[in-house]
């Protein structure tokens, strides 16, 4: 796949088959993460890779309770609320693995680990896995419980939990707004 058609191609997969990611797959797209840039060439990143699905659950409602513990009403759209209130919703969207990227903290910590996730997800993409990008798990895992789940050290700070495997479906394409530019010459 070419990296245009990789780019424009490359959506959000909320709908996953149960068939597993193989370990090689896995440390591919860890390998395209960490090529990404980083500030001062520092490559801070640390990777979590959670395949257990007894885990994947107890963190999806960890993560959908301190949600809607902490999210105030009236920060995000009522259907959100309702989202994570619902007993039926998984946060993962039952994907089979969860790629966690954590950055040494300060600095640049949130740059770094973004620049890794968008290489994981590219990757991902270009060998027909989709991915997701799980807001909703991020400020839970930032947690002393968050990071204790994942084993995240305390000197991290988890930036960018991103589900993988195989879609159930073709994501569709999200049309796109035109961008605000201002050119200067």
């Amino acid at each position: 796949m070419d990296l245009t058609e990789a780019i424009y191609g490359r959506r959000a997969t909320r709908a996953y088959t149960a068939t597993p990611v193989s370990k090689d797959v896995l440390e591919s797209l860890i390998d395209a993460a960490i090529q990404a840039p980083s500030a001062v060439n520092e490559q801070p990143w640390d990777f979590t890779i959670v395949q257990n699905i007894a885990l994947l659950d107890r963190i999806s409602a960890a993560a959908k309770a301190y949600m809607v513990e902490t999210m105030p009403r009236g920060s995000f759209p009522e259907h959100l609320h309702k989202t994570l209130e619902s007993p039926d919703f998984h946060i993962f969207y039952h994907a089979p693995v969860l790629i966690t990227i954590s950055a040494r903290a300060g600095g640049w910590a949130i740059e770094n680990a973004t620049l890794a996730a968008e290489n994981l997800m590219l990757a991902a993409h270009g060998q027909g896995l989709g991915s997701c990008w799980i807001g909703f798990a991020q400020r839970w895992l930032e947690t002393a419980d968050g990071k204790h789940a994942l084993g995240v050290p305390d000197d991290f700070v988890p930036v960018a939990p991103i589900i993988i495997g195989h879609s159930a479906a073709p994501a569709g394409l999200v049309p796109r707004q035109p961008p605000q530019s201002r050119w200067i010459d």
